[in-house]
């Protein structure tokens, strides 16, 4: 056929068209704080980033971003400011084809809330692990339905707790039911296998935003990310071995540990602490009555071992001293009427790892700290004796909800001030029956939600899914709810 210019310009359309990037992902926006928010987008081809934004009525102000590579799978990621505190932001990620003749992209659009400045009241939710145990995209079932409740009820932002992918957990096109149905899976290449590739783990983050639900509540709900271990592999420590693991042909878990963590900070809405650093622990200021510290549990831990040793070494490590240092110096400091904790793991639960090892900080002896427990001791010891009031822990981890009060008077370490932590999770993955308690820091279970006798990791279709909220009045008290996957309320507490 010959190109007459009459054909070219009767193809053009098409031409255009097929040279504009896409977005699948849709956009983000992250760490919404102190005048400032990170959006976030991917394309699907090299582009230049460019993002619009204007205060609900207002004038739009654009600002270029940066080029998106195949060296970060084409995503990017840009700080933006200039809005009033408080304000509704609305925006628009637009992608330039970097190619010869490129075009620009739809634009994705997304909106937020801005921090305030003024104590009005607060209002976010919190949970972890997506698409764990092989549960998957059954898109005749509603896909991950945890998200569309969220995002109907609007918080001001959402704290994913950790295991943001199950990297270990293939993904397989059906599984039987207990009724008898069949749950059937999305599949993708990258998710048939273990993730042991920098491209398997790009795709397993990749997967959770074919869901309609996700990509909606990432547009209209500002994203805190955090990571645990099933962003690379089950229980990962120094002192993991696969070398008889048939699942992985890549035995190094340091290397997996690599490639997993730059996936992760490749499609976390987060403001890099450095362009070189890895470090995921910061704190979110979110106006007088609220500073989030986001803690990492997973990164500066010594090895699992049999966490009993009885003076603190590198292998007691759990925070690590920088980071234990950096949350002391910040919770003595802050000024915020509340100082919310937001951990990747419980502290009083036991958690077990293979081999008599544990993987969190409890150790099933329920006497004075040994092991990692002499690190938390540490820090509860300096939140008392610092004087700092109103701290409360969030967590996930552990596939079910509940509310445990820390009491000094039951504990067998009593040299801390009471508090409460709050679990919450699965978002979309098994759920599993409740850990047991280790009596270190005298934790007692007020509520708790799960199935007895239930077959572990039972799927989302039983309904034991689950979410937190936690709301500040204008005055100060905190209330904070357990919710189910249908956004029924299971657990209120209200704080003072």
């Amino acid at each position: 056929m010959r190109w007459t210019r009459r054909r070219i310009l009767q193809a053009a359309p098409g031409l255009v068209a097929a040279r504009r990037p896409l977005a699948a992902q849709g956009a983000m926006a992250g760490d919404v704080s102190d005048g400032r928010a990170l959006i976030w987008s991917r394309a699907d081809r090299p582009s230049r980033m460019s993002v619009r934004w204007r205060q609900a009525g207002g004038a739009w102000t654009e600002v270029l971003g940066p080029h998106c590579l195949e060296t970060t799978d084409f995503t990017g990621r840009l700080d933006i400011s200039g809005w009033a505190p408080g304000a509704d932001v609305e925006y628009e990620v637009i992608f330039k084809d970097l190619g010869f003749g490129g075009a620009d992209s739809e634009p994705a659009r997304g909106r937020f809330r801005a921090a305030p400045i003024s104590a009005r009241p607060v209002r976010f939710f919190w949970s972890g692990d997506t698409c764990g145990q092989g549960w998957g995209i059954d898109t005749a079932r509603g896909g991950m339905k945890i998200y569309e409740t969220m995002r109907a009820l609007q918080p001001d932002f959402f704290l994913h707790s950790g295991d943001t992918i199950y990297a270990d957990n293939p993904i397989l096109p059906e599984v039987k039911l207990e009724d008898g149905t069949i749950w059937k899976n999305i599949v993708t290449e990258e998710k048939s296998k273990v993730a042991e590739t920098l491209a398997e783990f790009r795709g397993a983050y990749k997967y959770n935003f074919l869901d309609d639900n996700v990509r909606r509540f990432h547009a209209e709900v500002p994203q805190v990310w955090q990571w645990d271990d099933h962003e690379v592999t089950n229980n990962y420590s120094a002192s993991l071995d696969l070398s008889r693991d048939k699942k992985y042909t890549e035995k190094s878990a340091a290397l997996l540990a690599a490639r997993g963590q730059r996936a992760f900070l490749e499609y976390a809405p987060i403001r890099y602490h450095s362009v070189e650093s890895e470090r995921v622990y910061r704190k979110i200021a979110y106006g007088p009555l609220l500073d989030l510290f986001v803690i990492d549990m997973r990164s500066y831990r010594g090895p699992n071992t049999a966490n009993k040793q009885r003076t603190e070494d590198g292998e007691t490590d759990f925070l690590g001293a920088p980071q234990l240092g950096w949350l002391l110096d910040g919770l003595r400091t802050s000024q915020a009427k509340w100082k919310v904790i937001a951990a990747d793991m419980p502290i009083g639960l036991q958690i077990p790892d293979t081999g008599g090892k544990w993987e969190a900080a409890a150790n099933g002896d329920h006497s004075e700290p040994l092991g990692r427990e002499l690190e938390i001791a540490r820090l509860l010891r300096g939140i008392r004796d610092a004087g700092v009031q109103n701290t409360v822990w969030l967590t996930a981890d552990v596939h079910y909800t509940a509310a445990h009060f820390y009491d000094p008077s039951k504990a067998a370490f009593p040299e801390f001030a009471p508090f409460w932590e709050f679990v919450s999770g699965p978002l979309h993955s098994g759920s599993f029956g409740p850990a047991k308690l280790d009596n270190t820091f005298g934790p007692q279970v007020v509520y708790q939600k799960y199935r007895a006798h239930q077959k572990p990791g039972i799927g989302p279709a039983a309904g034991l899914q689950f979410f937190g909220e936690v709301s500040i009045s204008a005055e100060g008290e905190m209330t904070v709810k357990l919710r189910d996957a249908a956004g029924d309320i299971l657990f209120e507490k209200r704080l003072p």
